[in-house]
């Protein structure tokens, strides 16, 4: 599962060759959840209200870029670091 960022302790990351719809993993502590890059809404799991609302402030401004990561890692290429949130 390629990282392609990390912040504030967050890590976020895509498996290859993933179920659709496009979505990316992040976790936090002892804490995993699946974000749906379109709605950014939480597909699976859960995070800390603070983590989470990092974890959507984040995706949010970087959808073009995690929608472009998730066709590379559906073709099996690896994706594309993202910036952080400072």
């Amino acid at each position: 599962m390629p990282e392609i960022s990390r912040f504030y302790g967050i890590i976020i990351a895509m498996f290859y060759d993933d179920h659709s719809p496009p979505h990316f993993h992040a976790r936090y502590g002892g804490f995993k959840v699946s974000i749906n890059i379109h709605t950014l809404s939480i597909l699976e799991g859960k995070l800390p209200p603070r983590a989470l609302g990092l974890v959507i402030e984040w995706a949010s401004l970087h959808q073009d870029e995690l929608l472009q990561n998730w066709n590379l890692a559906k073709e099996r290429q690896t994706p594309n670091k993202i910036e952080p949130l400072n």
